[in-house]
């Protein structure tokens, strides 16, 4: 067991050390600084903007930065349902998978355009391997439409007043080129080095150790893992995701899937240093994030090694935690670990069931992701939680009766007005959704697999992982419904689009405003002070806004088996 701990610990710290480099490296190629890969990049991008038609030094407002987002995952949207409804007549399927029904090719092209990859079918079964790699190229665009984003909002503050905000399609083009395709060779060969499938070949037909005939699936399982990862898409190839041995198949894949999935998430956050020249402020957003993922993590870990009483008062040998759900080729605190990993990055892959651990973990699976920005997604984290900081700017200044200010600019009705809208957003479609459900038998009760409070835990995840475009999910629940599939549809396009608009929208008012001199009069943001702040304000206004409902799920089956 304290091997485990150990391991646990090696791959934060090594996720840390190659995140502040990587930081420095992205914030150089949003900057326009020469890097040592330069000479490598450029043609390729060259040549994309050549066949494009696109201008990269054509400046756009925030505005018109944002249709440029909306524009092009329109189109990515049309061709991927259409795509997963015609797969079964379209080449490059040897398995013979069917078409999706309506529904589910609309909630799975929405999923994986918004970078949250809820499936509600099986990998192995559910789609061709021309829909994989359409997937897989989702899995790239979506992660970089964020990472494009967030570059948007560090170049609002990086002039004093301004109206020209990058170019969208420049960023997210860098993003691809310079930064998640070269990881993800990397990533792809260390998988495929350590025995994950790298074919356009069907199933495999084998002779068990029982001397039973077996098909096995197989397919282009480490490209598409290593983008899942780094993009913090989390969509599993096969439907047991990186519980399954030929996506995960052992602890050095276990650690470089892990540390994958965690390093643009904690490089986008000194990146923001690097770029803006505040490096202080970037160590204080690390170190709130930190602590907010510890306070998680670490209960997590203890939870899973400790067992569970209940099979330990039946005589059983726990010693090696809660083990239900879990693969023994990585161990309860290594799945302990991931299970939050995955869900406050939003990546939402697993290497164990979630819907396996003990209760207090489930919930703050979910916590995690109803908070939504410890770390986060690729760009998106940095997004929810500078939404925190004008929330706190504000009510510190009230509090100390100083004009709200940040970055030099005023924070005024029309920035507060919308920062409240994306804050209140997120729990809104998560409660609605879950209450409208449990409401209606049909949608909700005959769905689920487990009763009681654990069947409402399972209805309340679904709506999270939605809502926080994670994908993971509380396995028992029966979610290829009409209703689970547009229902949770329309919840992931909302979810993903308003908390990007809505923080640019912002970024964009206030670069455009005069810029005020720092002065004796200004509140600071780059002191703990100010981080205290802003983690108060995160866990009062996303933690406490679902409290009631986690009392009527993982909390009250704690109660119920935990505490006699």
């Amino acid at each position: 067991m304290n091997t485990e701990i150990l391991g646990v610990i090696a791959m934060f710290v090594i996720t840390l050390v190659i995140g502040v480099f990587l930081g420095k490296y992205i914030a150089n190629v949003y900057g326009y600084k020469k890097t040592f890969l330069d000479p490598v990049f450029e043609p390729v991008e060259k040549l994309i903007y050549k066949i494009s038609g696109i201008n990269p030094a054509r400046q756009m407002t925030w505005k018109q930065n944002m249709y440029a987002m909306l524009t092009i995952n329109l189109v990515w949207f049309v061709i991927g349902f259409l795509m997963l409804m015609t797969q079964s007549w379209l080449p490059l399927n040897p398995d013979g998978n069917p078409n999706m029904s309506p529904d589910l090719a609309f909630n799975t092209a929405i999923s994986f355009l918004v970078n949250c990859n809820l499936q509600h079918y099986s990998g192995e079964t559910g789609v061709s391997y021309l829909s994989q790699l359409y997937l897989m190229f989702l899995q790239f665009v979506t992660a970089a439409t964020g990472m494009a984003a967030m570059a948007v909002l560090f170049k609002a503050f990086k002039d004093k007043t301004t109206t020209e905000l990058g170019n969208f399609y420049d960023f997210f083009t860098k993003s691809v080129v310079r930064i998640l395709v070269p990881i993800s060779i990397l990533v792809a060969l260390i998988l495929s080095a350590n025995g994950s499938p790298m074919t356009f070949e069907g199933k495999d037909h084998i002779t068990t150790l029982e001397g039973q005939k077996a098909d096995v699936s197989r397919g282009p399982v480490a490209a598409f893992v290593a983008i899942k990862h780094l993009g913090t898409n989390g969509g599993g190839f096969f439907g047991a995701n990186s519980a399954h041995p030929l996506e995960n198949p052992n602890y050095v894949t276990n650690m470089t899937e892990m540390v994958t999935q965690m390093i643009i998430p904690f490089a986008l956050v000194f990146a923001l240093g690097f770029y803006l020249k505040k490096r202080k402020l970037s160590w204080v957003i690390f170190t709130v994030m930190t602590v907010g993922f510890l306070a998680l993590a670490v209960p997590n870990v203890v939870n899973e090694t400790n067992g569970n009483p209940l099979i330990t008062q039946m005589g059983a040998d726990s010693s090696l935690g809660a083990m239900e759900g879990k693969e023994i080729r990585f161990g309860s605190a290594s799945s302990g670990y991931w299970s939050i990993a995955t869900t406050v990055i939003s990546t939402g892959s697993v290497n164990s069931m979630h819907d396996s651990t003990m209760p207090l973990s489930g919930m703050n699976e979910l916590l995690a992701m109803m908070i939504n920005c410890f770390y986060g997604g690729c760009g998106v984290g940095i997004l929810n939680y500078f939404i925190f900081i004008i929330l706190a700017v504000f009510i510190s200044g009230l509090m100390v009766g100083r004009t709200p200010e940040f970055m030099g600019k005023k924070i005024e009705a029309k920035e507060m007005k919308i920062a409240m809208i994306v804050a209140l957003f997120h729990p809104f479609l998560i409660l609605v959704g879950t209450a409208l459900t449990a409401y209606l038998p049909e949608f909700g009760a005959k769905t689920l697999n487990n009763p009681g409070f654990h069947g409402f835990s399972e209805m309340l995840y679904e709506f999270t992982s939605s809502s926080a475009n994670n994908g993971s999910g509380f396995e028992g629940l029966g979610d290829n419904t009409p209703w689970w599939n547009i229902s949770t549809g329309i919840v992931l396009l909302l979810s993903r689009f308003i908390p990007i608009i809505g923080p640019i929208a912002i970024a964009g008012l206030l670069a455009q405003k005069k810029f005020i001199p720092e002065s004796s009069g200004t509140l600071k943001t780059d002191t703990a002070t100010f981080g205290f702040m802003t983690l108060a304000v995160i866990l009062l206004i996303a933690a406490l806004s679902f409290f009631p409902a986690l009392t009527l799920g993982p909390i009250a089956e704690q109660i119920q088996y935990f505490s006699k």
